[in-house]
């Protein structure tokens, strides 16, 4: 077996060895919990590996550290809080706009997590000083004893008396309960640790609580303890032998009630005595999921028990909190026997939690480009216990809406899912909010595939190696990386190495997901089909070439060409089922197929064709009986399936005739291809009532899977119109009353839910009736009636089971009725069953309150449809009483959302942020500020980005940002984030961290931290290395993409995929002083480049941009020409290019110019939004976002002295790449050697499938080249001999200006190659206000490894 590759340390790293940071081996945890006066206090002791610097740093928060003692004896320590809040109104001045305030929380954000990874209590466990002569005599003596093993670690025990200040975050007070979270780096706001992911091991737990309350922690419960205090107390002592990070130490108190499992001794379930009759009936199928991951994995539970905790929803900071061998959860999950709704997502959560102990707990990822590899495990273990107890079925449907999820937003950088500007710059946060579904969604699809790929056998093989390795107990870390896994892929899984090579590149180091269009074309002669297929991608080729320059690890660069493997086809035809894996996925983007039909009967009956057939065999789609399975052109087709197997993370559009639909709905029993079919079919322009018949019958037929029945009832509302006679909705109403009403008094009958699928459907048709509009938009008076009719004659008397989800989903069709003339009649009906509604829910509150959530919904939607005839204040007033305090949780949350929802319609989105502003700092639950967040920025997206930056006012964003700032924030991490995304949304950016820039202000604020560190420990450590934190100063770009090491000299940045190529250096030299008034003068490059600028850090930096070749020259005017500005805004991922037309390259014996062209690529920066300061600014922003970090240009000066003499060209090929210029090179040898580099590439196939298809490219640029070779020759002519003319004129008006105060800058142009002289071209342009004289300086070298030349220019600015 392969050797796993180590852990990468941080870009800017040293490599540090094994004695170079603090290890904790073991930690022990003595708390003593009073819950009537909220204090817990207590000590911990740690086992450390000292490094040499005899300095440890620990994380700590909200903490009062009282004494530190290492090996028993007192020593000196720093404690440095991170939170400390500091106002100052000049930090708010900059803040006009939404892009300004954007910037600003940038900055915040990303300065406020960078020091959370800093460590702030600091101890010295260095011992009292020796002479030198005792040093030297214990090191000899340490060496002698272990010389012949590894070298001595100096492990000292430190022990951190503290108690805890706040108990507002990682530990929370409720009551007569106390709990923890997991959120990211809190588990140090309760006990002092190393909170790193990096730091794992085990664990010695003692918590002393009250008699009458329970403690339950991590690890297996060794004993009890009760003390002879009065009242007594009683010590719960707790171990946990498997090594973990801090952040999984979970601890619940509360006066719990245990019940164990019936089925397994290792299991127990603890709640509140309220919840306890919930509880049995909740967990009782768990043991079974127990069972089956033991199975599945052949491997018993790593852990010595597993305890589930379920506490009141308010207390809980999320619905699942995980910890090593524990998990707590919201009590709202728990449900009796009486409720139908909430089983399935129950369940699927307790076995989602349970997996994660398999993979994220137990087994941990080696770096953050991991972490999507434990989540998509753990995800892919609970599909397969869906696939096992809820049914093929159910884990079909559902992995096929995440793919459609994942398809349409995987779109950017921010769901890649192993890059590191995806995961290491995002410090955690990539698994909040909507991009953390979709990168788990992706997760699971891509690992789904790779089963396909090699069989479910040898995956699941794969998995139980990955378990049977971490249970190893001579294994020290429990640690799983990509590249081991893709090891696993290939030895045990045995995918071959090529095609690892390629699929992991593209599907998880890169984002886009394949996008394919196809037709069918059935050819009646040959018997085939023809199938054209056009491939394409959901993100933008630069946004490809992006992360897969950000990302380090990636083997493969070419992977935006397309995707590794060949997709199947699956044709039914009338003598069976055939599956054709014919169409690749790489190559060229159209490809036409040819699929050679198996059934004979076409071919005799084209030899004997009947009277009245069409000869052509084009299709007819008119009219066909639902009985006949083929089409009028007499094929043997009945329909095509593309990806049957869900092989692929494809967003799939195929064409085929209508009739083929219809029998994929009504004979394809797989349910991915019957939703298919029904989407297709409910989006088609023209319905016939074939159509709505066969979605009819496929809403009746019990034997479909109920999901995809529900999709049908939807689509016949859909259908349903004037054109078809209302068809949809007299189905719709026939099949409910078919099943739910009394034929002969014709009203319903009472509820009768013992058919769980048939009630799941029953329950989703009033909202598809209620979605039928006619076409003035407003809903037929036969929906209102019916619905109003189910909402009078509801009778639940005699059903065993709860009807309130039943209701609740009747009420909330009214909130989608649309009220006309006729219909407004019933208004008033409706309004008094959903008050009615009300109040029972208040005299007998529903389960979860579900019933008066979905009355508020319903109220705020009607009122917001007829504000001209109903008063909002009206709806208001109704509103406003259910967030009382003393409402339950989801009630409160819900009117809080409502309100803020007719705040925003009413009054707009800056009196809604005000607004949600307060409700936050009114809102005691951290869940609570949560759900308004989300909501929040729900309403900031129907704002519709930055299109109106005047509705906001700046004193609303400065109170965003201070809320930002806030304690409230610090406490809550999900909130915290969210307030990032509003800022962003505002401003019309991707709500995520991914392409951020990290400006220099962030680097100084790290710089103040670490040196107020370093000066605090001056006094304690006398002769020994000064102290600096450590602190990731990564080079970042104001993309937020981590650029290559700089050099001593300049930041070198190479932009191209060849290695061969003739490189363009410019360096720019700029005094401090000239920089500084540069930036002084032009405060609105700031906003330009989305942050703050860096301050300049020396005399000068240089780009260096890889010149692309270019196969055809062209002839360039020698003449001093005006300078004109030619600067133009380009589309996200293209390519600006500027010519020096003034240059002339000198050669022996050839008189013909040379274009010179310097390339910056702008697809680096796609993730920013474009700049409305015009195209001057865009090109700025090109630049300056490629490399140019240290020198601000000055605004005028890039406006009238930039080199622009230019014309811009634009010269694609294949990849998305820009082909420039392409110097002759002269010289035998130089050919040979290349002639011998194609061979060498000949060998690879994959190399000769691409060298194909770029020789067919080339073949027709040169027929195009020569065709155009003799206008460009004669326009530049024409060109030349008119600027010549206009040159001399400016030259005498520039002399003119120049005479006064105004300074001359001069340009050399010098073009050197080996043996040949310099050859200058001085260009006189006019300088801008500063006073700066500029000198450009082209050198031409040729470069290494190629006979091109290497161009050096060189800007130099004196000051006066």
């Amino acid at each position: 077996m392969a050797k796993p590759r180590k852990p990468k340390t941080d870009d800017n790293a040293k490599p540090e060895n094994s004695n170079s940071r603090a290890v904790v081996r073991h930690q022990k945890l003595c708390l003593s919990i009073d819950i009537d006066k909220r204090r817990i206090y207590g000590y911990t002791e740690l086992e450390i590996a000292v490094p040499d610097i005899g300095i440890v740093g620990l994380h700590a928060e909200n903490l009062v550290i009282e004494s530190v003692s290492v090996d028993g004896e007192p020593t000196e320590f720093e404690f440095y809080p991170h939170h400390q809040h500091t106002e100052s109104e000049k930090r708010w001045s900059s803040v006009s706009s939404a892009s300004s305030a954007a910037d600003v929380a940038s900055s915040m954000y990303v300065s406020a997590l960078e020091r959370e990874l800093v460590p702030n209590l600091l101890i010295m466990c260095c011992k009292p000083e020796k002479s030198a002569s005792e040093q030297q005599g214990q090191q000899s003596l340490e060496n002698g004893l272990h010389s012949s093993g590894e070298p001595k670690q100096n492990v000292k025990l430190v022990r951190v008396d503290y108690w805890v200040e706040r108990a507002e975050t990682g530990i929370h007070f409720e009551d007569n309960v106390l709990h923890t979270d997991n959120q990211i780096r809190r588990a140090r706001c309760w006990f002092p640790c190393m909170d790193d992911t990096s730091q794992r091991c085990c664990y010695d737990l003692e918590f002393t609580v009250a008699h009458n309350l329970v403690a339950v922690s991590t690890g297996s419960l060794l004993y009890q303890v009760l003390s002879k205090d009065d009242p007594p107390r009683k010590t719960y002592v707790y171990k946990l032998n498997v090594p973990v990070t801090a952040r999984w130490i979970t601890l619940a108190v509360a006066p719990f009630e245990v019940l164990p499992d019936r089925h397994s001794g290792l299991l127990s379930y603890l709640c509140l005595p309220a919840t306890l009759p919930k509880l049995w009936n909740t967990v009782g199928f768990f043991h079974s999921a127990f069972s089956h991951y033991e199975d599945y994995l052949s491997a018993s539970f790593p852990f010595g028990s597993y305890k589930q905790v379920f506490i009141a929803p308010e207390m809980a900071i999320s619905s699942l909190t995980l910890g090593a061998s524990m998990s707590i959860f919201s009590s709202q999950i728990l449900f009796d026997e009486k409720v139908i709704d909430q089983t399935i997502d129950t369940r699927i959560k307790l076995a989602y939690a349970l997996a994660r102990q398999w993979f994220g707990v137990f087994i941990s990822p080696e770096a953050p480009n991991d972490e999507w590899l434990l989540d998509g495990l753990a995800v892919f273990l609970t599909d397969s216990f869906v696939k096992r107890f809820l049914g093929n079925n159910e884990a079909r449907y559902r992995r096929y809406k995440a793919n459609c999820a994942v398809c349409k937003a995987d779109d950017s950088g921010a769901t890649a899912l192993s890059s590191s500007a995806s995961c290491k710059d995002l410090y955690g946060t990539q698994c909040i909010g909507l991009y953390g579904k979709i990168r788990s969604w992706k997760s699971v699809a891509i690992l789904q595939m790779l089963e396909k790929q090699m069989g479910p056998e040898s995956f699941r093989k794969i998995l139980q190696t990955i378990v049977f390795r971490a249970q190893d107990t001579t294994r020290s870390l429990r640690t799983l990386s990509t590249k081991e896994f893709r090891h696993f892929a290939n030895k045990v899984g045995n995918l071959e190495r090529p095609f690892l090579k390629e699929f992991f590149p593209r599907w998880v180091g890169s984002c886009g997901c394949p996008v394919l269009r196809a037709g069918l074309s059935y050819n009646k002669r040959k018997n085939l089909v023809e199938l054209a297929v056009l491939r394409g991608c959901t993100a933008a080729p630069d946004t490809n070439t992006m992360v897969l320059n950000g990302n380090i690890d990636s083997e493969n660069r070419e992977g935006d060409i397309g995707w590794p493997g060949m997709m199947s086809i699956r044709v039914h035809e009338l003598d069976g089922m055939y599956d054709h894996p014919i169409l690749p996925m790489a190559g060229e983007t159209w490809q036409l197929l040819e699929i050679q039909c198996h059934s004979k009967l076409a071919a005799r009956r084209f030899q004997k064709p009947k009277k009245g057939s069409k000869p052509d065999g084009s299709d007819d789609n008119g009219d066909v009986p639902a009985v006949d399975m083929r089409s009028n052109t007499e094929s043997p087709l009945l329909w095509l399936r593309v990806d049957p197997e869900m092989e692929y993370l494809a967003e799939i559009h195929f064409n085929q005739p209508v009739q083929m639909w219809i029998n994929q709905l009504e004979r394809d029993k797989d349910v991915v291809a019957q939703a298919q079919a029904i989407a297709t079919l409910e989006a088609l322009p023209q319905l016939s009532f074939s159509v709505v018949n066969a979605l009819n019958n496929f809403l009746s037929d019990s034997k479909a899977f109920w999901r995809v029945r529900i999709e049908a009832a939807f689509a016949l509302a859909n259908t349903a119109s004037e054109e078809t006679d209302w068809a949809g909705l007299l189905h719709l109403v026939k099949f409910y009353k078919s099943r739910r009403f009394d034929a002969n008094i014709g009203l319903p009958k009472p509820n009768d839910f013992h058919d769980f699928p048939e009630y799941f459907v029953l329950e989703a048709i009033p909202h598809a009736i209620a979605m039928v509009r006619a076409a003035d938009k407003k809903s037929p008076r036969e929906a209102v009636e019916f619905v109003l009719q189910l909402l009078k004659y509801n009778d639940n008397n005699g059903n065993p089971y709860s009807d309130v989800f039943w209701l609740a989903a009747l009420v909330q069709s009214v909130g989608e009725l649309e009220f006309g003339q006729q219909s407004i009649l019933f208004l008033s009906s409706l309004l008094k069953r959903i008050d009615r509604l009300l109040q029972f829910d208040r005299l007998m509150p529903s389960y979860n309150g579900i019933l008066t959530i979905s009355c508020i919904r319903t109220l705020t939607q009607i009122g917001l449809k007829l504000s001209g005839f109903i008063p909002l204040d009206r709806v208001i007033e109704l509103v406003k009483p259910f967030r009382d305090f003393q409402a339950i949780w989801q009630v409160r949350i819900e009117a809080s959302r409502a309100l803020l929802g007719l705040e925003f319609h009413c009054k707009g989105i800056d009196a809604a942020l005000s607004l949600f502003i307060k409700y936050v700092e009114e809102e005691p639950s951290i869940r609570g500020q949560v759900k308004l967040g989300v909501h929040a920025m729900r309403l900031c997206q129907i704002k519709g980005g930055s299109e109106s930056d005047n509705d906001i006012k700046s004193s609303t964003l400065v109170a965003l940002l201070r809320l930002l700032e806030s304690r409230i924030a610090f406490n809550n991490v999900f909130l915290r984030h969210h307030l990032f995304c509003i800022l962003r949304i505002l401003a019309g950016r991707l709500p995520t961290l991914y392409g951020v820039p990290r400006d220099q202000i962030l680097q100084m604020d790290l710089a103040e931290i670490c040196s107020e560190q370093k000066n605090g420990f001056v006094a304690i450590v006398k002769e020994t290395k000064s102290l600096e934190p450590p602190v990731d100063t990564p080079n970042v770009s104001h993309d937020g993409l981590p650029l290559p090491e700089a050099s001593r000299e300049a930041d070198t940045v190479s932009n191209s995929h060849e290695r061969k190529m003739p490189v363009v250096k410019i360096r720019v030299r700029q005094s401090a002083a000239s920089s500084r008034a540069e930036e002084a003068d032009n405060p609105t490059v700031d906003k330009s480049q989305g942050g703050h600028n860096e301050t300049d850090r020396g005399g000068s930096s240089s780009i260096s941009v890889d010149a692309p070749q270019r196969n055809f020259t062209e002839a360039v005017s020698i003449s001093n020409q005006n300078l004109e500005e030619v600067n133009s805004c380009h589309d996200h991922g293209s390519r600006m290019t500027a010519s020096i037309g003034s240059a002339k390259l000198a050669s022996d014996g050839d008189e013909v110019g040379k274009e010179l062209q310097c390339t910056a690529d702008s697809g680096k920066i796609s993730v920013l939004p474009q700049s409305d300061e015009g195209p001057l600014f865009s090109g700025i922003q090109d630049i300056q976002g490629g490399s140019i970090q240290d020198n601000i240009v000055d605004v005028d000066a890039q406006k009238y002295a930039s080199l622009q003499t230019l014309s811009v060209m634009r010269h694609e090929v294949e990849g998305g790449t820009v082909a420039a210029v392409k110097p002759q090179s002269h010289g035998k040898a130089k050919e040979k050697k290349k002639e011998k580099e194609k061979k060498r590439k000949r060998e690879d196939p994959e190399y000769l499938e691409r060298k194909r298809l770029k020789k067919e490219k080339k073949q027709k640029e040169k027929e195009m080249a020569q065709l155009l070779s003799g206008e460009a020759k004669q326009k530049e002519k024409e060109m030349s001999e008119l600027l010549s003319g206009e040159a001399k004129q400016k030259e005498k008006e520039m002399t003119e200006l120049l005479s006064g105060d105004a300074k001359a800058s001069s340009v050399e142009l010098g073009v050197k190659k080996d043996d040949s002289g310099i050859k200058l071209a001085t260009v006189q342009y006019k300088a801008s206000e500063s006073s700066v004289s500029k000198v450009v300086t082209t050198k031409v070298e040729a470069s290494e490894g190629s006979s091109a030349p290497k161009f050096r220019i060189k800007i130099k600015n004196r000051s006066k």
